[in-house]
């Protein structure tokens, strides 16, 4: 058994292939936690869960599909027909998808300053109104007992440090790119650092090499970020974290196995499954 922690296989990507994408994870004893990234793909991530075996969900609402006239940004051909900055949290219908034993975390949801407005006073207001809303969805996790999936992008001292203030928070910083310093505060806080396909775009060697191996999990992020051995224009899949398993054992030069197994328990353990 081997858990990918983050897969998006709500997403419209796979809507023509979807049956034989789960049923080769299901095959080579791959479990999927599949993540929601507003209410449309949180649900479709919850059904997902309850019609098959080895997958369950986490719901949220990512900060790209956070409600406002201060940006404009164009949809993602690959998450869906919708496009983004355009849903106000509602807690309520949230906590009704939640009553799904499936449901085992809170996310994707988090900090995004990437895409940014341009005037200062505008940015301002568009960070504040990030962090009002990821502080709502923490609120929830805390009130169901759920750890959190969370993404981060040129936000990280923005998220430790609201993550200091709700220290009874865990939960997993996911597609972690920061420096080595970032992901010791992370663990510092109790947080798991989520290594995927990124390592193979992204040098962050040295923080796979020197946080311990009882705090990585694995994930493909899918359909994005395809390991290189795969091909650059092979759309992603679970079954393809073993190339993110393989290179982490190799920087750490121990065993494929050992980091599989490791990182397996480390997610039964978060997500309690």
């Amino acid at each position: 058994m081997i858990v990918d922690t983050h897969s998006h296989l709500n997403f419209k990507a796979y809507d023509n292939d979807r049956d034989e994408v789960i049923k080769r994870a299901q095959k080579e004893g791959v479990v999927c936690i599949d993540v929601g990234t507003k209410y449309e793909t949180s649900k479709r991530a919850v059904e997902l869960a309850e019609k098959y075996e080895g997958i369950y969900a986490a719901i949220g609402m990512h900060p790209i599909h956070i409600k406002t006239d201060l940006l404009k940004l164009k949809m993602d051909e690959e998450e869906g027909a919708f496009a983004p900055l355009g849903e106000e949290f509602d807690k309520e219908k949230y906590k009704e998808l939640a009553k799904s034993k499936k449901v085992v975390a809170i996310g994707e949801i988090g900090l995004d300053y990437y895409y940014k407005p341009k005037t200062k006073t505008r940015l301002e207001q568009f960070k504040e109104k990030q962090k009002e809303v990821f502080l709502q969805q923490l609120d929830l996790a805390e009130e169901l007992n759920l750890p959190v999936i969370i993404h981060c992008r040129m936000a990280h001292q923005d998220l430790i440090n609201i993550l200091k203030q709700k220290n009874q928070i865990k939960g997993t910083i996911h597609c972690f790119t920061g420096t080595l310093e970032e992901a010791q505060e992370y663990i510092k806080l109790g947080f798991y650092i989520g290594i995927n396909g990124i390592i193979f775009k992204f040098n962050i060697d040295e923080v796979i090499k020197n946080i311990p191996l009882d705090k990585i999990l694995v994930e493909t992020d899918c359909p994005y970020l395809t390991p290189l051995a795969e091909g650059k224009d092979k759309k992603n899949e679970p079954i393809f974290v073993k190339h993110v398993i393989q290179k982490i054992a190799d920087l750490r030069k121990i065993s494929f196995d050992e980091v599989a197994k490791k990182t397996t328990d480390n997610a039964k353990k978060l997500f309690n499954i």
